[in-house]
């Protein structure tokens, strides 16, 4: 059996965690003298709630390699290897954690062949890219049939999103190339993607509605009209806004799936309350038809 070891900024529906029996390592939010973790010692209504009234945002912390090593030993218990997915080593240290805690499994757990795969994406590509891999692993693929898929929707998955300001993400240090938009946002939403693993500006807008709209445009210049998709809209305590966003994507697309979720707090502290996004990728029916037959890996 192959298990999927993931994190909680891939903000994989809680569902789909349960049923797909991924292994999620929380990150950790700094919040004064308190350390909490993510999704487990605060949810992510309380979270938000807060932080609409926060006059100093706390601070994120990566998963340890301690922590990850601790998720490699209750896999362990029903599985022979594991696939780690984590979002962008260039906007966190789970990868760099992850790997090393491979390394430690190696001698510790050496009946588990472990896997780390950095996606350079964030959100619920990250997330996709967990949520394919279990499939997957469930439907009886092998590990190089898993590591293709990830790195699939890893390579070809696309975020875009959009927000009332670009405050949090600033505050938090992850604006990446997209810094320059701070001094044009007095009367404009900004719209921003991810290139290559770092932030990247992709346009503004007059108001939400407008850049949803925007947005829908630059799914569609990225080829989005062209082939089946699968979509996750993303939010943070925005969930009217993304009902109307998923509406407007579904008359837009072939989508063979959407959902909805929210960020997890750790990821949405960079984004802030109001923050809507879409996530996805082109499905490649080579990749993700089933195996024939359940096959032993």
């Amino acid at each position: 059996m192959i298990a999927i070891v993931a994190d909680t900024c891939a903000s994989i529906p809680r569902a789909l965690v349960d049923s797909l029996r991924i292994e999620v390592v929380p990150y950790y939010l700094h919040r004064g003298h308190k350390t909490l973790r993510d999704e487990v010692d605060i949810t992510a209504e309380e979270f938000y709630e807060w932080l609409r009234s926060a006059t100093q945002l706390p601070t994120t912390a990566n998963p340890g390699p301690g922590d990850y090593l601790a998720a490699f030993e209750r896999v362990a218990r029903w599985a022979s290897q594991a696939v780690v997915v984590t979002m962008t080593s260039k906007g966190s240290g789970a990868y760099q954690s992850a790997c090393i805690a491979r390394d430690i499994a190696a001698i510790q757990l050496p009946h588990l062949r472990v896997e780390v795969v950095d996606t350079l994406q964030v959100a619920m590509v990250h997330g996709w890219a967990a949520i394919e891999a279990a499939r997957a692993a469930q439907r009886g693929a092998k590990m190089e049939e898993v590591l293709a898929i990830v790195r699939w929707v890893s390579q070809n998955g696309h975020m875009l999103k959009t927000a009332d300001t670009l405050r949090y993400l600033y505050l938090g240090g992850r604006i990446g190339r997209a810094k320059h938009l701070l001094g044009t946002l007095l009367n404009v939403k900004p719209i921003i993607s991810m290139e290559e693993g770092v932030i990247v500006p992709m346009g503004t807008a007059r108001s939400i509605p407008h850049a949803m709209r925007k947005i829908i445009e630059l799914m569609a210049e990225q080829g989005a009209d062209k082939t089946p998709i699968k979509v996750a809209v993303t939010h943070a305590a925005a969930p009217e806004r993304a009902a109307a966003f998923l509406e407007l994507v579904l008359e837009a697309f072939e989508c063979i799936e959407a959902l909805v979720t929210q960020l997890s707090p750790a990821l949405g502290v960079h984004a802030g309350p109001g923050c809507v996004g879409v996530n996805y990728f082109p499905v490649h029916s080579l990749l993700f038809a089933p195996a024939k037959e359940p096959r032993d890996s």
